[in-house]
């Protein structure tokens, strides 16, 4: 049985849309991998607490053995090395003696404290002394490991970048007011959601549920608002585009799994100024550092919030000048003679025979092209759904 005349169109319709996962397989073991398959230090900051020359030939002998992968300063005393752990600007102390101790701030990130961990635990093996480890910052009792805010990243993410198919798909037809209210209010849904999956039904945070749910808010919004705004331009693509920055570029960077310090640079950089370290980190402050930095991370969400904001007025106004740029769907065409038939450009104009065949009239082509619209939007959902 030889394929139908269809066949052949068909199956290019569909090798099309199979580029798109492809993509996405592509991206996404690039991002992961690249990110995560051999985390190590690099410059991390651990102090050795004493100010005798025992202290500084210490940390001399683990800066010059770390090639880099350890940052090591002397402070004067434990109270200094409590400080620093607290303003997050080190990450392990170590203070030595016939009782060794270890501090760590499990709260700024469980990975780079059990690092910390492994390389005094050496040391103090090295001296033959067992060693004392000391949280001055323990996360709460409902997130032990501390990922937990990470996986509320990926609920957040989820939730947002998938409502941006719906929206600028399916809602494609509504002017851009409608769909920034759309979003808007999609966002705080999102939000509420996060919100009560961190208190309430898991007990992530243990305080400061309401500056978490308002930065949840902000985050959800950033990436719902860029991700309407860049359908206008991406259609069919958008799906992509925001996998790629909300997903590929973000979790990897967010800090959620591995600090930068542990991570390599590319992916490290991007943890100063990508929307989910902002919130991350944000929470962490917020939560379990007393504010400490949290400015400077709300500022984050806050200028990609914006930038949303910004994309959807370009979008709008995009729109705006193609609609007014498009000539007349159903333009009046010449009649060169009376035995010329005009021949229809497409195939919703032609008119069936039958005493209710109006395929051709205005309300059928209308119907013909919200059908099309549905048809892609759907497809659009679909890829969306499917990742």
């Amino acid at each position: 049985m030889s394929a139908g005349p269809n066949t052949p169109g068909a199956l290019r319709h569909v090798l099309g849309h199979l580029l798109t996962p492809l993509l996405m397989c592509v991206g996404m073991g690039l991002a992961y991998l690249g990110a995560f398959h051999a985390p190590a230090p690099d410059h991390l900051r651990v102090d050795v607490v004493g100010s005798g020359p025992s202290a500084r030939v210490l940390a001399q002998t683990l800066q010059d053995e770390g090639a880099g992968a350890l940052d090591v300063r002397t402070v004067a005393d434990r109270g200094d090395a409590v400080t620093a752990l607290r303003e997050r600007s080190g990450f392990g102390a170590f203070v030595p003696g016939a009782h060794p101790e270890l501090l760590v701030a499990s709260a700024s990130s469980d990975t780079t404290a059990m690092a910390v961990e492994k390389v005094f635990t050496e040391v103090a093996a090295a001296q033959d002394a067992p060693l004392k480890v000391t949280d001055v910052a323990p996360l709460s009792d409902g997130d032990p490991t501390g990922q937990g805010v990470f996986f509320l990243l990926v609920a957040l993410s989820i939730g947002s970048y998938a409502s941006v198919a719906v929206i600028g798909g399916a809602g494609a037809v509504l002017p851009m007011r409608v769909r920034a209210l759309l979003a808007a209010g999609m966002s705080l849904v999102v939000s509420l959601v996060g919100a009560l999956f961190a208190g309430p039904v898991f007990h992530l945070v243990d305080r400061g549920l309401g500056g978490l749910w308002a930065m949840a808010w902000l985050y959800s919004a950033g990436i719902l608002l860029i991700g309407v705004g860049l359908h206008t331009y991406l259609k069919r693509w958008t799906t992509l585009g925001v996998m790629v920055l909300f997903v590929m570029l973000n979790f990897t960077s967010s800090g959620g799994i591995y600090r930068p310090e542990l991570q390599p640079g590319f992916f490290a950089s991007l943890h100063a100024f990508w929307n989910g370290a902002g919130f991350v980190e944000g929470a962490r402050a917020h939560v379990y550092f007393d504010g400490h930095a949290l400015g400077g991370h709300v500022l984050v969400l806050l200028l990609w919030f914006l930038a949303g904001v910004a994309l959807m007025v370009a979008a709008g106004v995009t729109e705006a000048r193609r609609a007014h740029a498009a000539p007349p769907r159903h333009a009046a065409r010449p009649v060169h003679g009376a035995a010329d038939r005009a021949v229809p450009e497409r195939a919703e104009e032609v008119e069936p025979t039958g005493p209710t065949g109006t395929a051709g009239t205005p309300g059928a082509v209308q119907r013909a092209d919200r059908t099309g619209a549905a048809e892609g939007a759907e497809e659009e959902m679909e890829e969306a759904v499917g990742v």
